[in-house]
Parts: C-alpha cells; sequence; structure tokens
C-alpha cells in the first residue's frame, strides 16, 4: 500500500514533543550535541513513513491469513518480509513488556467504590435529588 491508497500523509504526524523528548533522552547531554528542528521534522517524516510501510505490509499478511485484526505476529512477519529483522527481537520484547504491563497494571476504581456508600445509599441520594430537581422544576422560575 502506499500514501495514495491512504490519500497522502501530509495529515499524518507524530507530536513534535514526544519525539523532541525521545531525541533528547538518545543524545543527552554526553554528546554535547543539538537536533535541529529541521532535522527534528526530516526525523518525524521518516518515522511516519517507517510506520505506514510496517503496518500496510502487515495488514496485507493479516488479510491475507483472514484476519481483521493486525496482530504482533504481523508486524513480526511485515519486519522480516521488508528486510528489517534486526528490530524483530526489540519489537518482540517490548510487546510483551507492553502486555505485562496491562496485566498488572492496577484497575480504576469507578466513582460508585471511590463513595464508599453502599448500592442502595445512593440509590437514596439520586432519588432524593431527582424529586429536588423536580420540584425545582415544577415550580417555575424564579421571580
Amino acid at each position: 500500500m502506499s500514501d495514495r491508497e491512504f490519500g497522502g500523509n501530509e495529515d499524518l504526524t507524530l507530536p513534535k514533543a514526544t519525539i523532541q523528548k525521545i531525541i533528547t533522552e538518545i543524545l543527552g547531554d554526553k554528546y554535547g550535541l543539538t537536533f535541529g528542528k529541521d532535522a527534528r521534522d526530516l526525523l518525524i517524516d521518516c518515522s511516519v513513513e517507517f510506520i505506514t510501510l510496517i503496518s500496510s505490509e502487515a495488514n496485507e499478511i493479516a488479510e491475507k491469513e483472514a484476519k481483521k485484526t493486525i496482530a504482533a505476529e504481523h508486524i513480526d512477519k511485515a519486519l522480516k518480509e521488508l528486510g528489517f529483522p534486526e528490530y524483530v527481537s526489540e519489537v518482540l520484547a517490548v510487546a510483551g513488556e507492553h502486555k505485562e504491563q496491562l496485566r498488572t497494571r492496577e484497575k480504576k476504581t469507578s466513582k460508585m467504590e471511590q463513595s464508599g456508600l453502599s448500592e442502595e445509599e445512593l440509590l437514596k441520594q439520586q432519588q432524593e435529588l431527582f424529586r429536588s430537581a423536580t420540584d425545582k422544576y415544577n415550580s417555575g422560575p424564579a421571580t
């Protein structure tokens, strides 16, 4: 798939602040180098093109396998088919770390759980709020 199939990539970009943070983390202070705005913008364009290339190839692989979801193994195959086998182990390691983080992250608590009230108490409060809103509505505009 090419950019023409996507309608061009003029509207595709990556956040400049995120890319700048990555650049700063990689270069750090140890090299005494700075990264120019033009170089950063070129890096963003190259990154978008690389992501588009890999995702397009992975999409084609998934379609050939009659899959509706692109999975990690499709990315693995795409990287190998496009001549980037040296990236596969690192990509799969990061994917594994991400899966582990998803498994171990704390479950978000709902507002109901945070309230510390029972379901009956919350229902009573809700009914009182509805009753007060109805009374206020029925009393008409304030004069």
